[in-house]
């Protein structure tokens, strides 16, 4: 048993300090845990300031920043940061077009005319890219990323099914609304069938379907009852894109035969920034009259700052009336359709300035080059022997199950060779090193590679293959092929360190097992089984 379980931290501390009367302190460095003695007040004889509760006084604004600024240390690197889809670089003249509208509210229309029309103009720019019938007709909104967008295209989808049982003078209540998606779903889909009441009809993953949605599966989750269908361009879990096109023809011969139409709404959060640009002829998008609404994330692959999603209908008459509120407020008539109300225009801004900085040309050039590097990381995995990569964009197109990863082309750097999908590299412990290692555990790399810097999440798959781990790497504009080069050089030397019973490496691996979250992260939060059992649908940073 680790030497951790017998020691209390906070009694440790209260020990080893001087000795306060009329305090509690904390056991290992004697400090009141609540207060802070911060190194730069002290030059100058401050007062100690407390944690969880406003100062009675301020203190001065260089010493708060420090002090903010020297805890931020201990966070990860946004660049390092493997596990998130999130974009983490700007322009420097889109951080200064940022700053100088950080305190608009894009909510004040009447106040801040110009910053609409600028988030109207972004809503067009992305129904064209999309190809909606007509962008004139096509309507959208910023939100606040896909997690609210997604919401809003289910809650849609939701109304007119209630509007058509309606006019057929059926309940909507009985049996109930259900929508259908993969396991593999991004937990902000499974979100939206709980709180809007809908029943979550969850399709198993298998290898077979690439570890996503199975159409054919699918259309026995369907019938009468059903919303629409989620399908997602771009698997949280190995990049994958569901093929939408298929669900959307299977779902033409069904209302064939029943005259029940089901709606298709895509979730691109991290693929309607990719797919249209690097696989252009690729049919996905509101070219398949079967789909109704797609979202989108512009902090992602839209080279965005944080803070901004999108959701767009092919017209108005997929997004019913009563979802849109008429606002009388300061001094104008406003419209709103979305869950928030205030949200920053800033981040609005900075996609509207990167899609006219960028162009067509621009983002093309950088998802080409993200998935160029995220082939030249999948292949050295795979070519290690070590690793087996679950995700296929390396793979090409006609072998994208079992291919060979060594096959040339007549130019290798053709993305119409490859598979489409998103830069991503999922892999495994290969079999052959499982069994010759079977003490190895896969945990060990995320933890290992923490210590250098590296954040790459271990994680179970979906619901029917959650038996099986992944290693997971998203390759954004930032992650450089020198930082790919790197990368590939720290995972090879750990995974052979782990081979070794009596190197460092091993030791750490196992020690890493019992290592629990730091003391003041569990402040605040909820007691275990607090909250509903999960799923299986992924519920990580993404």
């Amino acid at each position: 048993m680790s030497l951790s379980k017998h020691v209390h931290p906070d009694k440790l501390i209260q020990e080893s300090k001087d000795k306060h009367s009329g305090h509690t302190f904390h056991s290992l460095t004697g400090n009141d845990p609540g207060k802070w003695s911060h190194a730069y007040g002290g030059r100058y004889g401050t007062s100690s300031i407390p944690k969880y509760k406003i100062p009675s006084t301020g203190t001065d604004q260089d010493n708060v920043y420090r002090t903010i600024h020297d805890e931020l240390c201990l966070d990860g690197s946004p660049l390092l940061n493997l596990a998130s889809f999130v974009h983490t670089y700007l322009p420097e003249k889109a951080e200064k077009l940022v700053q100088e509208n950080i305190y608009k509210n894009l909510i004040d229309q009447d106040e801040y005319p110009m910053t609409q029309v600028i988030h109207t103009r972004c809503v067009s720019m992305l129904a064209d890219l999309w190809h909606a019938p007509s962008t004139h007709g096509a309507i959208g909104t910023a939100t606040t990323g896909s997690s609210e967008a997604i919401q809003l295209g289910g809650l849609a989808m939701k109304r007119l099914w209630q509007q058509r049982r309606k006019d057929k003078g059926l309940s909507i209540h009985d049996p109930g609304p259900n929508i259908v998606m993969g396991a593999n779903a991004q937990v902000a889909l499974e979100k939206f069938a709980r709180y809007f009441d809908v029943e979550c009809r969850l399709v198993p993953i298998s290898k077979e379907s690439h570890y996503r949605l199975d159409p054919k599966k699918a259309m026995q989750y369907i019938d009468e009852n059903t919303i629409g269908v989620f399908v997602i361009l771009g698997s949280t879990y190995t990049g994958h894109y569901e093929p939408v096109k298929e669900m959307a023809e299977l779902l033409d011969e069904y209302e064939k035969e029943t005259g029940v139409s089901v709606p298709i709404h895509v979730d691109a959060a991290s693929g309607g920034f990719v797919a249209p640009f690097a696989t252009p002829k690729l049919v996905w998008d509101f070219k398949i009259p079967r789909v109704v609404s797609i979202n989108t994330s512009g902090h992602k692959f839209g080279l965005s700052q944080v803070g901004v999603g999108w959701v767009v209908w092919r017209s108005k008459h997929f997004l019913p009336k009563d979802l849109i509120f008429e606002l009388h407020y300061l001094g104008s008539i406003e419209y709103s359709f979305s869950l928030n109300f205030s949200r920053p225009a800033a981040p609005i801004l900075a996609q509207y300035f990167m899609f006219l900085h960028l162009g067509f040309a621009g983002y093309r050039a950088v998802a080409l080059q993200d998935l160029k590097n995220a082939r030249t990381l999948s292949r050295a995995l795979e070519n290690s022997g070590y690793y087996d990569v679950l995700s296929d964009i390396h793979r090409p197109v006609s072998s994208s199950v079992v291919g060979d990863i060594k096959s040339t082309f007549a130019n290798q750097e053709d993305i119409e060779s490859y598979t489409p999908g998103l830069p991503v590299a999922s892999f495994r412990f290969s079999e052959a090193y499982r069994t010759k290692y079977p003490d190895v555990k896969q945990k060990w790399i995320q933890t290992l590679l923490r210590s250098k810097g590296w954040i790459v999440p271990n994680y179970e798959l979906a619901p029917d293959l959650n038996d099986i781990e992944i290693l997971r790497v998203v390759v954004r504009e930032t992650v450089s092929e020198v930082l790919i080069e790197r990368l590939v050089t720290d995972i090879i030397d750990i995974t052979e360190s782990l081979t070794k019973a009596d190197s460092p490496a091993h030791t750490l691996g196992v020690f890493a097992q019992g290592h629990g979250k730091r003391h003041e992260l569990r402040r605040g939060t909820l007691d275990e089984d607090s909250g509903s059992k999960s799923s299986g649908t992924y519920a990580k940073q993404c």
